[in-house]
């Protein structure tokens, strides 16, 4: 699983989940699967295009999530990623906002994404972005 971490004057993208499914209802960093034969890279581009609506390109690898359901085990891969061209439109989620990365913790965030959140959080509080 891939997920983005886009920053736009110093805020980065958040998106809930529709309700029903897995970690329904809870905040996300979009991405999503990869695909057979894909990079990670080149599945959050496809990802973001699909959900979203927006062209990217991905940069560095900021954190890396391990979460253990028990029925699935989930990797989740964070990149930095640039916005490039398009207009954010909802396909998979309920909503999006974007958010300054010392208010990240006060949402309910998807327990995938946690370890993301603090890695971003880290990132803010060292001056990166």
């Amino acid at each position: 699983m891939t997920a983005a971490i886009l920053e736009k004057g110093g805020k980065i993208l958040i998106a809930k989940r529709r309700k029903g499914g897995p970690f329904g209802g809870s905040w996300e960093f979009p991405g999503g699967r990869v695909e057979p034969g894909e990079t990670p890279e080149a599945a959050l581009q496809r990802e973001l295009r699909e959900e979203l609506g927006i062209e990217t390109r991905v940069g560095e690898l900021l954190a890396t999530s391990l979460y253990d359901l028990t029925s699935l085990s989930i990797e989740l891969l964070a990149y930095r990623v640039t916005f490039l061209s398009g207009k954010v439109r909802l396909a998979d989620h309920e909503e999006i906002q974007w958010v300054a990365p010392t208010k990240l913790q006060t949402y309910d965030f998807a327990a995938p994404d946690l370890p993301i959140v603090r890695a971003v959080l880290d990132s803010a509080l060292r001056g990166e972005s």
